[in-house]
């Protein structure tokens, strides 16, 4: 396993005088490539005790089921989905790449028995606060994991197949082990982007594969924006009618079903963007008389500018729209978006210039962008749903309800920011130093890796409404081609950031994990790119 190079190129070949010193490193990277051989715990949980003596599994004799007072049972289908997946993740591909795995003689693990303390949620959707929190115990010859809840269920089923190894002779290992594991933020999201370019349904579902594999929960689906509206309506059929690229590139009712109860069975909560005033010129082409039309010397120049505030009948169709997203999306919030909203065209416009007048807002377009999110913001409120909002809505001094989220993505300062929204009262989501979609040469995961969330002036009732923060990707430049490999395990660095200890930094500690989690997720499916130059140790045998 080599670090990275202090630049991007070296020299091939060796001066002899360093032979001498390359012999005397030989044991250290012969034990290197020993511990690369196991276990690589990612993200790392909150307390780990590992012990030297092994167990072994073999895959025709090893089960995972429930345990006997368990509140989840085989009638939960979160946990019975989730066995499989597991079983399967841990040996499925093996068997399949090199048959019948060999088995040496030792003391065997014969069972992971999970067990659910409190009402398991089986049923449920997860939510801002669901408890993921669990422990376990890798004992021979039964392990347990326990969780009060099935979200906690499945993050330690995560752990427990990250803990199973093969040895040099392919038999598949486990360290007794005792681990105590909870996140230490509730929102850890992966923002994406089907409006710059489509995502086929296959692509969100490995997106939300890869996202349990790194203890993600929450799917930031930004759905529509000024280039497509693929998002098929119940109530307003012609804006993905005639909005969409074409009656290809939609989203049915089925597929949003669809990803929204895959999630679920993952422990990810769907959580859409439908972004205004700004971002909407999609939204005109199937509903009339909703986008402001702009004006030249007095007269419309064919152009059309942001959202029209002015008129109810913007306000009636947003009510029954999101009245519908509202018992389509069952997540308590929905991101209402808000940012980079442009004023030249309401300025132009002779009707809007009225209105400002008869409303004594002046000049000041910024008050007529915050009558139009406050009444919007009503609108969240009177169908039963909680608003996220850019930092925008906030910086333009609306009065949001109390417990509206404001997520700060502007690079600049952003520490100052989240001291002035927190001061104000408001929850938080940073997405400001992770935006994935700008891309660099090298290792950028480590600039992700060293982001401090809480690194900001205040208070620490302050610091508690930090609740979170995504990785955000962007489509301008992605697409089902290279959104897998532009998102993983770059997004890896965040996950950790936001699931473990504030006290785990090491990067070196880090790129060892890193480098064998990322084998670990092409091995399951996932197209992640490697973080720099080696092989990962499957690849021997095939």
């Amino acid at each position: 396993m080599q670090r990275s190079p202090l630049s991007p190129r070296r020299p091939r070949g060796l001066c002899p005088l360093m032979l001498p010193g390359l012999l005397a490193l030989l044991p250290a990277l012969v034990a290197a490539r020993t511990l690369g051989d196991q276990a690589a715990l990612w993200p790392l949980p909150l307390s780990v005790e590992m012990f030297p003596r092994q167990l072994l599994l073999a895959p025709r004799n090893f089960s995972i089921g429930h345990g006997p007072n368990s509140t989840a049972g085989p009638s939960c289908a979160i946990l019975q989905e989730a066995f499989r997946r597991y079983y399967e993740y841990i040996f499925g591909f093996y068997e399949q790449h090199h048959g019948p795995t060999r088995f040496s003689t030792g003391t065997e693990l014969q069972q992971l028995l999970v067990t659910v303390v409190l009402d398991s949620e089986c049923d449920a959707f997860p939510g801002i606060s669901s408890d993921e929190s669990y422990s376990l115990l890798v004992k021979e010859p039964v392990a347990m994991l326990k969780a009060n809840r099935v979200w906690g269920a499945l993050r330690g089923l995560e752990t427990f197949s990250q803990l199973i190894y093969q040895d040099s002779y392919g038999t598949f290992t486990i360290s007794e082990s005792i681990i105590t594991d909870s996140p230490r933020f509730p929102h850890r999201g992966i923002l994406i982007d089907t409006s710059r370019h489509y995502l086929p349904i296959k692509a969100i579902l490995k997106t939300l594969d890869a996202m349990s594999f790194n203890k993600f929960n929450v799917l930031h689906w930004h759905v529509v924006d000024d280039q497509s509206f693929p998002y098929q309506s119940i109530t307003f059929p012609e804006l993905s009618n005639k909005g969409s690229y074409s009656l290809s590139h939609i989203y049915t009712p089925n597929d949003v079903r669809k990803v929204i109860e895959y999630a679920r069975l993952r422990g990810v909560r769907v959580i859409p963007e439908f972004d205004s005033p700004g971002h909407t010129l999609s939204w005109g082409k199937g509903q009339n008389d909703l986008l402001t039309p702009c004006y030249d010397a007095q007269k419309p120049s064919g152009y059309f500018g942001p959202i029209n505030p002015t008129v109810n009948t913007t306000y009636n169709f947003l009510y029954k729209f999101f009245k519908e997203i509202s018992k389509v999306f069952p997540d308590q919030f929905i991101h209402l978006g808000g940012d980079e909203v442009e004023f030249y065209c309401w300025a132009s416009n002779p009707k809007i210039q009225n209105f400002m007048k008869q409303k004594g807002f002046g000049k000041d377009y910024k008050k007529l962008e915050s009558f139009y999110v406050q009444k919007l913001v009503d609108i969240i409120a009177a169908v039963n749903k909680s608003s996220i909002v850019w930092q925008e809505v906030f910086d333009g001094n609306e009065k949001l309800q109390p417990g509206t989220v404001v997520e700060i993505w502007k690079a600049e300062n952003y520490p100052k920011e989240q001291t002035k929204v927190t001061e104000a009262g408001y929850p938080i989501i940073l997405a400001a130093p992770w935006y994935l979609d700008l891309i660099s040469y090298g290792q950028d995961w480590k600039t992700y890796y060293e982001v401090e969330p809480l690194n900001f002036p205040g208070s620490q009732e302050q610091k508690t409404l930090m609740i979170g923060g995504e990785a955000c990707l962007w489509g301008e430049f992605v697409d089902a081609t290279n959104l897998t490999p532009r998102l993983w395990p770059r997004a890896s660095a965040v996950g950790e950031r936001l699931w473990s200890h504030k006290g785990v930094r090491s990067l070196e500690d880090a790129y060892h994990r890193l480098i064998r989690h990322r084998c670990r997720m092409v091995r399951r499916g996932i197209a992640a790119q490697p973080l720099f130059t080696g092989y990962c140790n499957y690849e021997e045998s095939t």
